[in-house]
């Protein structure tokens, strides 16, 4: 089987369940941004030396695969979606993620007024992701706004992990001197 299905030739997608939508559709804007985001987030777990970084960047790439998953999903097929075993996002992901930046404030992140990315390659890429991450919550909002129902506990977490994206930026300029 190839990878070029071709069924995307006339500017629609596959969603969950054989479902097709146009690609330019509010649903996939919201799935599509939260794909890069997990792309930027590898790119910042890759930069990274620090195995607290790496390992906390990789359970939310693990989050956000279930995240996109519930997205591509439609209202009517969320209740197979569930039956079928797959997860969905809950309180508890978004309360790791508060655990994590109390952590973080924890552990006397230095910073003056607005951030200025960039201090190093490590930091510019975690900002990268918190910037990608706000798109995500963007589109995710959007979708809400066009009428689509949406899990709310999405938004929680994308507001929640921008948040926490941008204190791991400052911690890693706070250990490298520079903050």
């Amino acid at each position: 089987m190839s990878i070029a299905t071709r069924t995307g030739d006339q500017g629609t997608t596959g969603l969950m369940y054989n479902r097709r939508v146009a690609k330019t559709h509010p649903q996939v804007e919201a799935y599509g941004t939260v794909d890069e985001l997990n792309t930027a987030l590898g790119m910042a777990k890759a930069t990274s030396d620090a195995d607290f970084i790496r390992e906390n960047l990789l359970a939310v790439q693990k989050d956000l695969v279930i995240l996109m998953g519930e997205l591509a999903t439609q209202d009517d097929d969320l209740s197979r979606y569930v039956k079928d075993g797959f997860n969905v996002i809950a309180p508890a992901h978004t309360s790791r993620l508060d655990g994590l930046v109390a952590y973080i404030e924890g552990q006397k992140v230095s910073f003056k007024g607005w951030a200025t990315p960039g201090a190093t390659v490590h930091s510019a890429a975690l900002d990268i992701a918190r910037t990608t991450c706000r798109r995500a919550e963007r589109r995710v909002a959007g979708l809400v706004e066009s009428g689509g129902s949406v899990n709310r506990e999405i938004l929680v977490y994308l507001n929640r992990l921008s948040d926490t994206l941008w204190l791991m930026a400052r911690w890693v300029e706070t250990r490298s001197g520079l903050a």
